[in-house]
């Protein structure tokens, strides 16, 4: 589990192909691997992630064709700039909200624009995933944990304030970038609980 708070940003230093799938290489000189073990689970643009090898500066981890599909990842090229967090402890703060770090669709940056300080930014995204995404509530965005300010059918709004553009991969993001989208957890549930099997 995550919080959708970014930890440190990174870059992909490698793309390896590796029996039908890939190993990335994240580097990444202010994440700290210090209390990183193989097996943990970091997040890469919102992506949970399993560390197959490190070093001081990175991490390696295999990503399966499933993952390749249902996100970004699948169109990376080496130095592109990543949102990284590691997973929650027990007794950590959840400053975010509640992130699995399970990639739900792939969104667009449809608008970007002013906004005071802040920049408001306008996502399309799959209308199958629109019912579980509502004003005032959350999002994750590559990873991001972002408050909704307004929802349609086929689109959101969230605003960006100074501080999340500087130090996330937004700061590279510009109009027409995929991104990586996880509703909320409770509403993907509860959706469930209502519906049932279909």
């Amino acid at each position: 589990m995550f919080t959708g708070l970014v930890e440190a940003t990174g870059r992909v230093a490698a793309i390896e192909a590796k029996g039908g799938d890939v190993r990335l290489r994240i580097a990444s000189d202010t994440l700290g691997f210090a209390d990183v073990q193989l097996g943990d689970s970091i997040a890469v643009n919102g992506v949970c992630l399993t560390v197959v090898a490190f070093d001081a500066h990175s991490f390696d981890a295999d990503v399966s064709t499933e993952t390749l599909a249902r996100t970004t990842l699948g169109a990376w090229t080496v130095g592109r700039l990543v949102n990284l967090e590691k997973s929650l402890r027990f007794g950590d703060r959840v400053g975010g909200h509640l992130v699995s770090g399970h990639v739900d669709g792939v969104g667009q940056v449809v608008s970007i624009e002013a906004d005071a300080r802040a920049t408001r930014w306008r996502f399309a995204l799959p209308r199958a995933l629109s019912r579980f995404v509502a004003e005032k509530g959350s999002i994750a965005v590559d990873g991001v944990s972002l408050t909704v300010n307004s929802v349609g059918d086929e689109h959101f709004e969230v605003a960006l304030i100074p501080h999340t553009q500087t130090v996330t991969a937004f700061a590279e993001t510009a109009v027409g970038s995929a991104v990586n989208l996880e509703v909320d957890l409770l509403a993907r549930y509860l959706d469930r609980l209502q519906t049932g099997p279909r």
